[in-house]
């Protein structure tokens, strides 16, 4: 070699090249784990819906953690998620429901459809909500046929016995609905022309809530902040002070006296039904001739419709068509209120979804979770072809079973 090429030589040192010709350490196929879950989001079709059980960063948290997931397409653009971001975060994006309805976890943000209940199979786990105004017998006894574990996520509790995703829904549903309330008084809507403040030298409109939870906490703080006189009716005195705690001011607030509440109602410009049943549905506290009594043009908004409301004068209605006129009243009544701000709504459940299936993960998967988690079991109603809904038994005759002994037995 010439002294010019010797000079051009850089030196590599020998700890890039000695491992070079020895043996290597040989690489095997690395066996997925037995926790893995699959776990499907199909494209909703139903009630104007728009929200996604799951959004992108969601996804990629869960796949992260060795999870499959597979998302119908379009199943996130109402929300403005493209299917792009979801490959992108790690999803499967299927061209059909027959591909999605292969996974072991279906997550949807609206009730199944009876034509979706014929894609699942025994021993599938059904996350959705249960809309108790639109749900039949023929609905359960379909379901229940499919021998799958249907759980209502309106129905699950967390560790501090509360209710998850309804405490987020509600939220956003409170400061949705003044602001819809204050839309349905104008005349371009076939109200009365109120305005829900008032302004100098003018009465400002009268809110009565019925409830004392988060709904009506968030709305009075809209209706509050926009000028609206507030009226506060619920039987529970802790959640009334809590609700004038959290609000931090003196507010007007009474038990459900009947005599009170009807006085109240009959002068109001807006009534917002905001009661919600722990396990069943809700009762009916106003009544079809206290409703005829109330100021024409007056709005109603039952926001406990998806539990059957608490108005007899409501019925479902959706966000292509959300209001009906009765008695001269104007009722709104959509099921999904949250559905109206879908991107952040979907952010807010999809928030506690992925917890509770990083959780179900960790345990091995989501039915081992179920069988040791008593606020999941709160949500279930129907175990592998078995009601156990108490309420759902009484409505439509169907035998219930305990949960508890069901889930026992299967351990056994």
């Amino acid at each position: 070699m010439s002294d010019e090429k010797k000079k051009k030589r850089i030196p590599i040192p020998k700890i890039f090249t000695e491992g070079g010709l020895q043996t290597q350490t040989e690489m095997l196929q690395v066996q997925r784990k037995s926790n893995t879950m699959f776990i499907g989001i199909p494209k909703e079709t139903t009630l104007q819906e728009r929200r996604v059980a799951l959004v992108p960063s969601a996804v990629a948290t869960l796949v992260n953690f060795g999870h499959r997931v597979v998302i119908e397409t379009e199943a996130g653009l109402k929300a403005n998620y493209s299917d792009h971001r979801y490959s992108e975060a790690g999803a499967d994006i299927a061209y059909s429901k027959e591909q999605v309805y292969k996974s072991d976890i279906i997550i949807k943000i609206a009730p199944p459809t009876l034509e979706e209940i014929d894609y699942l199979r025994p021993n599938q786990i059904l996350f959705s909500p249960l809309h108790l105004p639109i749900i039949t017998r023929d609905y359960i006894e379909k379901l229940r046929s499919k021998r799958v574990i249907a759980m209502a996520m309106e129905y699950i509790k967390d560790e501090n016995n509360a209710f998850p995703v309804v405490r987020i829904m509600s939220e956003l549903a409170g400061m949705s609905i003044m602001l819809t309330a204050a839309e349905l008084m104008t005349n371009s809507n076939g109200g009365k022309g109120v305005l829900l403040g008032g302004v100098s030298g003018v009465p400002c409109a009268k809110v009565v809530i019925l409830g004392a939870g988060v709904v009506a906490e968030f709305a009075t703080r809209v209706a509050i902040g926009l000028g609206a006189e507030v009226r506060i009716f619920d039987d529970n005195i802790s959640k009334l002070m809590r609700l004038q705690s959290q609000v931090g001011r003196q507010l007007n607030t009474s038990s459900l006296n009947p005599m009170q509440m009807e006085k109240e109602l009959l002068t109001a410009d807006v009534a917002i039904g905001a009661m919600h049943s722990p396990s069943g549905r809700t009762p009916i506290i106003v009544s079809e001739e206290i409703v005829s009594k109330m100021k024409r043009g007056a709005v109603i908004i039952d926001v406990s419709i998806d539990q059957g409301g608490c108005f007899a004068t409501s019925e479902v209605t959706n966000h292509d068509r959300p209001t009906f006129t009765k008695h001269d009243v104007i009722h709104y009544c959509v099921p999904n209120i949250p559905s109206k701000v879908a991107r952040t709504a979907s952010i807010a459940v999809s928030n506690i979804l992925v917890s509770i299936l990083l959780r179900a993960g960790a345990s091995g998967n989501l039915e081992r979770l179920i069988q040791s988690d008593m606020g999941l079991q709160h949500g279930i109603y129907i175990y592998k072809g078995t009601l156990t809904n108490k309420y759902l038994s009484e409505r439509f005759g169907i035998k219930y079973t305990d949960l508890e002994l069901l889930i026992t037995s299967n351990l056994g």
